[in-house]
């Protein structure tokens, strides 16, 4: 991409009493160039700002420009946040995989939820998935000579027919080699395997598995740890795609399948290497793995151990439980009907605080059309439709992941204050086991 294409980086917040605060950056002020170059994401920038000189080009909220020169520690963070990461635009996925999420969605919503992300640095930033098919020379370069590692890769399968087959793109083939390369430059990458039975599942499965564990014998390992996660298929899917939900049967074929190869990884390679979703438990009906197996629970963000993480984090916080609480209060606690029963011990230990009463709905999407449902997928209809007409207390407590990022807006657009008006009870997002408490105890 040119430097033309390279769009100034707007600023949204100046941190206080950073360096950039005591010269006076405002919100709406956009960086042009960093000692001459120009920055074409927040990779290039964090780079470039490590230097004890700087000099900027500032375009101000006014249009005006200004050269600014900055002397500071090395290292040292000026500030700064971005309206985005990449200032050059994002690079967009060009496979046609049947069970992508973005194209199982329906029309006529907000357009950033059909913008397929199959970008390296948001998957060196921020831990996403990227499928290696769309890299040009120069990315691969900048990789290697950035040691941008590790990075997150879709895998789902090893076998190139197999792998073109679920991507539709006969670049996909070519995976094995591209570990490869990762391998001979001492760079890492966790993959991630997702599960379409009757496609990569079974022998295929097995092949991956296997093939992947090779690059884990070496002491930098190329692939450092597998997640195994079930396909999530919605009622907006084409309906021309091939794919079939997974089963309570094909999960508990799946999860045996999966921890028999665990145990041989133990035994070669001193850890798990490969972890299971724990929405495959949760689809089987059968019990999570216990807190141990985890290891250093490298696949957390890919939902593999998080219930269990979650439960962890609350038994610690919760030494802070009060025996009793004035006045008397109850909240109604939102989420979804995958975790309804690995959460009753919180909802237990929650109800045993004298004056506090929490009721949990656990809800299934009908928006999606799916009988098992994770919290994160709930949307504002689903809330309207589970929750109306219901004594709903004080506030309903709304986990954050069910909403975008820094946002306001479900998945189907409708937004919390629309919904808090309709069922006439405030709604307090939570994010993660300290909000939850202390919202309940404040």
């Amino acid at each position: 991409m040119s430097e033309t294409a390279i769009r100034p980086a707007r600023i949204t917040k100046v941190l206080p009493d950073s360096v950039a605060a005591e010269i006076g950056f405002e919100p709406g002020d956009a960086i042009i160039s960093i000692n001459g170059s120009r920055p074409r994401d927040l990779i290039d920038y964090q780079f470039l700002c490590a230097d004890e000189l700087l000099e900027l080009e500032v375009l101000d909220v006014a249009g005006n420009t200004h050269q600014i020169e900055i002397e500071k520690d090395y290292d040292e963070d000026l500030g700064l946040e971005f309206d985005t990461a990449l200032f050059d635009g994002l690079i967009q996925c060009n496979n046609r995989c049947p069970f992508c999420f973005i194209d199982q969605q329906p029309p006529g919503k907000r357009q950033s939820l059909y913008l397929k992300d199959d970008d390296y640095r948001l998957s060196f930033l921020y831990g996403s998935y990227l499928t290696l098919t769309n890299l040009r020379q120069r990315e691969w370069q900048r990789i290697e000579q950035m040691r941008l590692s590790p990075l997150y890769a879709s895998v789902h399968a090893t076998e190139p027919e197999v792998r073109i087959r679920l991507l539709k793109n006969p670049r996909a083939g070519q995976i094995l080699q591209q570990i490869k390369w990762f391998q001979e430059r001492r760079l890492q990458i966790h993959a991630q395997v997702v599960v379409c039975p009757g496609i990569n599942d079974g022998v295929h499965l097995e092949r991956t598995l296997l093939d992947l564990a090779q690059f884990h014998t070496e002491e930098v390992p190329a692939v450092t740890s597998v997640a195994v996660v079930p396909v999530g298929l919605t009622r907006f899917r084409p309906k021309e795609d091939e794919l079939i939900p997974v089963s309570r049967e094909k999960a508990a074929e799946v999860i045996c399948q999966v921890q028999a190869l665990q145990s041989k990884f133990r035994q070669h390679l001193g850890s798990n290497f490969a972890w299971l979703a724990d929405e495959w438990f949760l689809i089987a009906g059968e019990e999570l793995p216990s807190e141990a197996h985890y290891e250093d629970y490298p696949q957390i963000d890919n939902g593999v151990g998080s219930i269990r993480a979650f439960l962890k984090q609350f038994s610690a916080a919760a030494q802070r439980l009060p025996q009793q609480i004035y006045p008397p209060r109850k909240f109604t606690w939102v989420v979804g009907n995958a975790v309804e029963k690995a959460f009753q011990p919180i909802l237990h230990q929650l109800n045993q605080v004298n004056g506090l009463r929490v009721d949990m709905v656990a809800l299934c999407s009908n928006y999606w059309g799916q009988s098992i449902t994770v919290t994160g997928l709930l949307t504002g209809q689903d809330l309207l439709k589970g929750l109306q007409g219901k004594n709903l207390g004080d506030a309903i407590l709304l986990p954050a992941l069910m909403l975008k990022h820094g946002d306001t807006c479900f998945l189907d657009d409708m937004i919390v204050e629309e919904l808090a008006r309709t069922l006439n009870t405030p709604i307090v997002p939570v994010r993660g086991v300290e909000e939850l408490i202390e919202t309940c105890i404040k």
